[in-house]
């Protein structure tokens, strides 16, 4: 377990107001909402959904940047950051209703691969032990190895499935080191927190991963949805099949989403862009419905790289995608309760 000193608190600023310790930019919550700090537990009492920024990239293989994505998505939008956004068709809060807060950024150095992940994985078990669902802001996909499995250590090894939203499978055998965006997938299951056959990814494609890496995922007993199954099926029907997989024999759902799962022309700010992607309407629609569907019980939004960014657009795509997610699981609950 961290140290309580390596966990999000808190700083003073000039005015003596505690902001979070945002590692890269200004100390602002996501679009508003009240800051806690993970070292004193006490200030997450009452919050559904927690925010924590994991400003990490030096997993990248091709373009860095991702590192600014959660000041990024943080910040991005024409709206006051009130902390307050209800839901145009669903009539839900989902921030008021959920009681989301912020925690700020954990401190992840670029030179301590290891130590980063390992400080964002205690961070995600301690979200889910005090009955809230982490929302991670990346920072590259080598943090799913840490958030997913932070979940699991608390919700138990092999109890989660995880719907991965991704152009790539992440299941490489090496990325140069022990640490890479590339391989994520593949390390998780082997930890076995997540259960090969429970691990469902949605919208690979292009000319990566190889056949071997192919075939490995196959001998787990992965499902991947590629593109051409996507466009042959329609998306809809490739997500039902997939929230019934989930539900089957395991507690909840870790959702997972590489920006770069949208084709670039919608999403151009991100570091490994490929086209023919989602349009960024089918992947606000499903995850809202994950939201909705599913027993949420963590997620994480990657790869926003804003150096790439146009107009903003991946940027408020990734506020976008949490904001959906939230606002179906505001209605899960509600229904619920």
């Amino acid at each position: 377990m961290s140290d309580q000193r390596d966990l999000p608190g808190s700083y003073a600023d000039a005015h003596g107001k505690h902001r979070p310790p945002n590692r890269y930019g200004p100390g602002h919550t996501y679009l508003g909402v009240p800051h806690a700090s993970l070292r004193e537990p006490e200030s997450l009492t009452g919050a559904q959904a927690v925010i924590v920024g994991a400003p990490f990239d030096a997993g990248t293989s091709y373009r860095p940047g991702a590192r600014f994505g959660p000041q990024a998505i943080r910040g991005t939008d024409y709206l006051p950051h009130s902390g307050y956004r209800p839901h145009l068709a669903l009539r839900v809060d989902p921030l008021g209703e959920l009681g989301v807060v912020d925690v700020g950024d954990v401190n992840m150095p670029q030179l301590d691969s290891e130590g980063g992940l390992s400080r964002l994985m205690e961070a995600c078990r301690q979200v889910s032990a005090a009955g809230a669902i982490p929302v991670v802001l990346g920072g590259d996909h080598t943090i799913t190895y840490a958030t997913a499995q932070g979940v699991a250590k608390h919700h138990g090894f092999g109890r989660l499935a995880l719907i991965h939203f991704d152009a790539h499978a992440d299941t490489g055998d090496s990325e140069g080191g022990l640490w890479g965006h590339g391989t994520p997938m593949r390390r998780l299951i082997m930890s076995g927190a997540i259960r090969g056959d429970r691990f469902l990814q949605i919208g690979l494609r292009g000319y990566w991963p190889d056949p071997p890496i192919l075939e490995w995922m196959a001998d787990q007993r992965m499902r991947w949805y590629e593109m051409t199954e996507v466009v042959e099926r329609g998306l809809d029907a490739c997500l039902t099949e997939a929230l019934a997989l989930a539900a089957d024999d395991c507690d909840g759902v870790f959702l997972s989403v590489d920006v770069d799962v949208v084709d670039p022309g919608m999403a151009p700010g991100t570091g490994t862009p490929e086209s023919g992607g989602l349009t960024s309407r089918q992947l606000l629609d499903a995850v809202r419905r994950i939201g909705m569907e599913s027993n949420l019980l963590g997620m994480d939004v990657v790869e926003v790289a804003p150096a790439y960014d146009q107009s903003d657009v991946t940027a408020l795509l990734g506020n976008r995608v949490v904001l959906e997610t939230l606002s179906g699981v505001t209605v899960r609950r509600k229904r619920e309760a």
